[in-house]
């Protein structure tokens, strides 16, 4: 008898028809948003479980499944998951980092420009019939080639990101737990958060969402930056204070900010949308067909593997 599988969204057709051929599945094609009693009656007679990141995995879930065995999510963080109780089950979690890499990346630079060049609030200005003439002062932005960059995390992304700053000449500098052992090919200088936060003309965050991290960026951090600055949040919600940003933003503390993750998402803090110099977007980092069938693919690979009783190929580590 295959094992039972739930998967919590509609996947791709190629990743349903692999996982068939391992599993007998219960899957969400009808994209309904399911609560978390009807989640965890769905679970309850499941070994397998597919998951994404907006899915909160906790300990009243993993009650109501006890034939639990292995929990797939398609993501890269997993801060959605209580791990230390799926580890005192035994249960493995696995994960689905590099697949989504690039087009991250992408995304980040994406936020950074249309934030910095003021590309939304010109566009909204624009087509609510505003424009009636060219101004030497109209919409000014802030440059980006040949200013300084600031990553705080330097992991796969982060480094994504610092290639691509070579081909607008920045200046790259970056704040990590510990120096990155590809800082010299990056042409990036590790500096600490003060620094960075006061020295970067556009701060993108990439750090893992954790205790430590939560609200890492807030008022304090924010009047450190330059008036002119840009922050752009791709990493996780709850990173960034959001009601102290649209206060920032409100007051000039920066000048443009780009989010793509919020605390709480998919409710946003109704601050944000009172300001005109944020650029919003619903969390789309990896919204690319390869990158998200290559992550609905990786997830599936480690729950064959699982079935098959071959090594998982991308578990979280054990410590």
């Amino acid at each position: 008898m295959k094992p039972r599988l739930l998967i919590t969204r509609k996947v791709f057709p190629e990743v349903l028809a692999a996982l068939a051929e391992h599993f007998d599945i219960e899957s969400n094609q009808a994209d309904e948003e399911w609560s978390a009693e009807d989640l965890g009656r769905r679970v309850a007679d499941k070994q397998a479980l597919f998951v994404v990141a907006s899915d909160r995995i906790d300990a009243a879930l993993l009650a109501a499944a006890p034939d639990l065995r292995i929990v797939a999510t398609g993501s890269v963080g997993y801060n959605h998951v209580d791990l230390a109780h799926l580890r005192g089950r035994g249960i493995p979690l696995t994960i689905t980092p590099d697949v989504l890499t690039e087009a991250t990346a992408d995304m980040a630079w994406a936020l950074l420009m249309a934030a910095a060049r003021r590309v939304c609030e010109s566009e909204h200005w624009l087509r609510a019939g505003y424009w009636k003439r060219w101004a030497f002062d109209q919409f000014l932005g802030e440059d980006v080639h040949g200013a300084t960059l600031g990553i705080l995390g330097m992991g796969r992304i982060g480094s994504a990101i610092a290639r691509r700053a070579r081909g607008f000449s920045m200046k790259v500098l970056y704040s990590n737990r510990s120096p990155a052992a590809n800082e010299a090919e990056l042409g990036a200088t590790r500096v600490e958060r003060d620094v960075l936060l006061r020295e970067s003309d556009h701060l993108v965050i990439v750090v893992p969402y954790s205790a430590a991290t939560h609200h890492l960026i807030g008022a304090a951090e924010l009047a450190t930056m330059k008036p002119t600055a840009t922050l752009i949040n791709i990493a996780r919600g709850g990173i960034v204070d959001d009601v102290a940003l649209a206060a920032a933003l409100k007051a000039g503390t920066i000048a443009a900010a780009g989010l793509d993750v919020y605390e709480n998402e998919p409710a946003l803090a109704p601050e944000l949308l009172t300001v005109p110099n944020v650029v919003l977007t619903p969390h789309l980092g990896s919204a690319t067909r390869t990158s998200r069938v290559g992550m609905a693919m990786l997830a599936a690979r480690n729950l064959i593997a699982w079935a098959s009783g071959e090594p998982l190929p991308t578990p979280v580590p054990a410590n």
